[in-house]
């Protein structure tokens, strides 16, 4: 992918969010509020020298809000399509997820709970690489427990359980 031309905002944008996130930004700010305070006394503590700090704050505050929403939503927009590539890629991914971030809350919210019964499940398994879609948890997880439940392990591993559980204490009796 080649690197398009930006746009006059864009590179201004840029180069304001580097700028500004520097040392060099952050001593120059504290260096302002020192020679401010410095001069209060030269200026008796007037209202016109609080109002120039105040005045100034205010404005840089104001423009700041905008040059780092401006910066989050890029990173947030380059996030979600490495994400989407991920997925797209991945043969066990379920390719519903892509674009996810424009669903609904309430659709979030159902999803949220599908995967709090899918860590239930994978809590349920002794293997901790086991990995579902969303598509196909649920077979995914009787399909796995089926060939689990003819591994020697995993009937020791019952038996131990039922015998901690008979003794009432929950410990290896």
């Amino acid at each position: 992918m080649t690197p398009k031309k930006k746009n006059l905002f864009e590179r201004f944008a840029n180069w304001a969010t580097i700028a500004t996130g520097s040392s060099t930004a952050f001593l120059t700010a504290i260096s302002v509020i020192i020679i401010w305070g410095v001069t209060g006394p030269i200026f008796h503590y007037s209202d016109t020298w609080q109002l120039i700090i105040n005045t100034g704050t205010t404005i840089v505050t104001f423009l700041m809000v905008f040059l780092i929403q401006k910066s989050q939503n890029k990173d947030s927009k380059a996030i979600h399509l490495k994400l989407n590539e991920l997925l797209a890629s991945h043969q066990g991914a379920s390719n519903r997820m892509v674009d996810i971030e424009d669903i609904t809350e309430k659709e979030l919210d159902q999803l949220h709970k599908f995967y709090q019964q899918l860590a239930i499940l994978a809590q349920q398994e002794d293997d901790i690489t086991c990995t579902h879609s969303i598509d196909a948890a649920e077979e995914n997880h009787t399909s796995k427990l089926n060939i689990l439940k003819t591994k020697p392990h995993y009937n020791a591993h019952k038996l131990k359980l039922k015998s901690r559980k008979s003794n009432g204490t929950g410990r290896p009796g």
